[in-house]
């Protein structure tokens, strides 16, 4: 039987898991603190447009996988070894 959460995951583009594998590296698996370092880098001042424009797609992203996880009551990270 398939695992409806390891099909997600490896649905998931490189650019995605590599979020999540930052997520668990440099945030102790913590999707708020990630998002509140993004956001500051974000208001810090002059970023140039293409980084802004990055920033701003990782927190979408880190949106919908924190939304998946709490829904689904898991961690995404669980499925990185996988990869």
């Amino acid at each position: 039987m398939s695992d409806p959460h390891r099909d997600f995951f490896q649905s998931l583009s490189e650019e995605d898991v590599t979020l999540i594998l930052l997520r668990d590296e440099l945030y102790l698996g913590a999707w708020e603190e990630m998002r509140l370092d993004l956001e500051s880098r974000l208001e810090s001042g002059p970023v140039i447009f293409e980084l802004s424009e990055r920033i701003k797609e990782d927190l979408g992203r880190i949106e919908d996988f924190e939304e998946y996880e709490k829904k689904n009551d898991i961690n995404l990270g669980e499925y990185l070894e996988e990869s």
